[in-house]
């Protein structure tokens, strides 16, 4: 049996669409169902739906043989395992926002809010900057506003949240989509993937 970890929501559904046209029968996917595990209509799949940053640790531990999740998930979590195939779907970028002057009013150690710590500290490395990351689960446009932080590193879709508070886009970090992880002994181990990751090269 071949296990699949999907990211809770949007690419899980995303994934399962792609995964159909691959020849998958999934309708136990698009069910209303408060299951955590779900299987295709031949049994040779079981699919585990877990939070967004779990999916690299169940690929890497080999719980999962392969799992679909962010590009910005994958960075933060720095796991060992191979990433395969960028999807092309979750489309989004991972930026240093702030209102206009904050990088240049900041002092000599720059505060960054952001759900991606580890992600904060090697992109501000790389350049010399001492910063003082404070990791943050919630609403991180909030930090900057009641002056938590000077800056925050967050994910960027359409932007509306980052004007509604008159905060933009200061430094682009990297550009993320949701990517196909898989754990290094399964793909050498099971065969019967190869054949199912050609076809969803040739359906990307």
């Amino acid at each position: 049996m071949i296990t699949v970890a999907l990211a809770k929501g949007r690419l899980a559904r995303d994934a399962t669409e792609l995964l159909e046209k691959c020849g998958l029968e999934l309708s136990e996917l698009k069910t209303e169902t408060r299951k955590l595990v779900l299987f295709d209509g031949s049994g040779k799949y079981r699919f585990v739906f877990v939070k967004p940053s779990d999916v690299p640790t169940y690929v890497e531990r080999g719980t999962a043989d392969f799992g679909v999740v962010g590009k910005d998930t994958l960075l933060e979590a720095d796991k060992d395992i191979y990433e395969l195939i960028d999807l092309k779907f979750g489309v989004c970028r991972l930026c240093v926002c702030g209102y206009p002057d904050s990088l240049e009013r900041a002092g000599g150690i720059l505060r960054v809010g952001t759900k991606y710590p580890h992600v904060t500290k090697e992109y501000f490395g790389t350049r010399g900057k001492t910063v003082d990351i404070i990791k943050l689960s919630g609403s991180v446009e909030l930090a900057p506003v009641m002056g938590l932080s000077d800056v925050i590193v967050d994910i960027v879709e359409s932007g509306k949240t980052l004007e509604a508070n008159g905060l933009e886009v200061l430094e682009e970090v990297c550009k993320c989509s949701a990517r196909v992880v898989v754990n290094r002994v399964s793909l050498k181990t099971k065969k019967e993937l190869v054949p199912l990751f050609e076809k969803i090269r040739a359906n990307v």
